[in-house]
């Protein structure tokens, strides 16, 4: 059994999270310590986490394509490629060495906080692609799912970076599309999670009531201030993130 009144406070930490991974990812780098915390094993925790945590992003990917922001129907091949990435990078990652990504990854997420901080013309207004949006998007998503099967800290930073720098989208538009193919790649990991029994579900299903109010007021509160709270939100979350790695691996 389970202290009511510590599914009380995950209930916090999910609502939190969800805020914060609607807006600039990174909602895991809270959760997921709270889980150890709670005493629950390192691979129910990540399984328990993925489960909530696909909840919350759901909620974010549907309040955003209500307010337009997200174009479903062409991201389609990237949500299939992003979903085979993920499960096939979940599927191998036992027999693959990810001790360089210790030190690739922090650095890459603290480059990212850098263009973000420093670049000058970052808004909601779409840019001239650099890359063809429909070939290469589902290319994005297959090299990051797998990343995100693999090891996974940083999937939405880079989404975002990816849709802004490569393929021209508005701050927004990018944000959105980020959620539909994180949420994409958490499904995949629950996939191989679900059916080996991993997820404690009393707590992922409190963790995820939480994830639902917080994912809708995230969500709304990146559409309804854009870049301005988007921005500074995904340097202070890319920055985070890279010190977490770094100082505990």
């Amino acid at each position: 059994m389970l202290d009511p009144l510590l599914l009380l406070a995950l209930l916090g930490v999910g609502m939190l999270a969800g805020f914060v991974d609607a807006i600039a990812g990174g909602g895991g780098m809270i959760t997921v310590p709270a889980l150890l915390s709670a005493g629950l094993p390192p691979v129910a925790a990540l399984a328990t986490n993925k489960m909530q945590s696909v909840v919350g992003t759901g909620m974010a990917v549907w309040t955003y394509w209500r307010r337009g922001f997200v174009n479903l129907p062409s991201l389609i091949p990237a949500i299939a490629l992003t979903f085979a990435g993920s499960f096939l990078g979940a599927l191998t990652v036992s027999q693959l060495d990810t001790s360089l990504l210790d030190i690739a990854v922090p650095v890459a997420l603290i480059a990212i906080a850098l263009y973000f901080l420093f670049a000058p013309k970052l808004s909601d207004a779409d840019k001239a692609a650099r890359l063809p949006f429909g070939p290469l998007v589902p290319v994005m998503g297959f090299a990051i799912g797998f990343y995100d099967g693999v090891f996974g800290p940083g999937t939405g930073s880079f989404f975002t970076i990816g849709f802004v720098l490569l393929f021209g989208l508005g701050l927004t538009r990018a944000t959105g599309s980020t959620k539909a193919l994180n949420f994409t790649s958490n499904l995949a990991a629950l996939a191989i999670f679900i059916p080996q029994g991993h997820v404690v579900w009393p707590v992922a299903i409190v963790m995820a009531l939480g994830q639902l109010i917080g994912g809708y007021v995230g969500a709304h509160t990146g559409i309804r201030y854009g870049a301005r709270v988007i921005r500074p939100l995904v340097v202070v979350v890319s920055i985070a993130l890279a010190i977490k790695l770094l100082a505990f691996p």
